[in-house]
């Protein structure tokens, strides 16, 4: 029986070190694991990245989150470049370990295209829709 399904009926209260936690994760082929950003206080989901074990616990123990970047192949610590920062308020797994659910407070955009959500596309039966537009360069310099 492996952790996940331990878990399943665990009581309430029930902890694991985060070492047996991280061992037990359903890392993919390339060492990741999908993480969804969501804004602590709203529940507005911010976006989906990608997290190696590096990732995850710098990102448990400062604070910050850090992701993976598959494009450049390195951590990417979220705001490092743009200060729109995300600063952990709590983190949590799914039921079988293989999602993570990152609690946050997000400073700025968390989208790369400055954009509070990285989610502006609408898909209906008719199609797409942007949602809403990105901010003008001039917006960004005078907020």
């Amino acid at each position: 029986m492996n952790l996940w399904q331990q878990l399943e009926y665990a009581a309430a209260g029930t902890q694991r070190p985060l070492s047996e936690v991280l061992d037990a994760l359903p890392w993919n082929d390339a060492g990741l694991i999908s993480a969804i950003a969501q804004q602590h206080d709203s529940g507005a989901v911010l976006m989906l990245a990608w997290m190696n074990r590096a990732a995850l616990e710098e990102t448990l123990r400062s604070g910050c989150v850090c992701y993976w970047s598959r494009s450049r192949q390195q951590l990417w610590r979220k705001g490092e470049t743009s200060g729109h920062r995300q600063r952990l308020i709590s983190a949590h797994l799914d039921c079988d370990g293989d999602a993570l659910l990152l609690r946050v407070a997000q400073h700025g955009g968390a989208c790369h295209t400055e954009r509070a959500s990285c989610f502006y596309h609408t898909l209906d039966q008719h199609g797409l829709t942007v949602s809403c537009a990105a901010p003008s360069h001039e917006d960004s310099a005078n907020g």
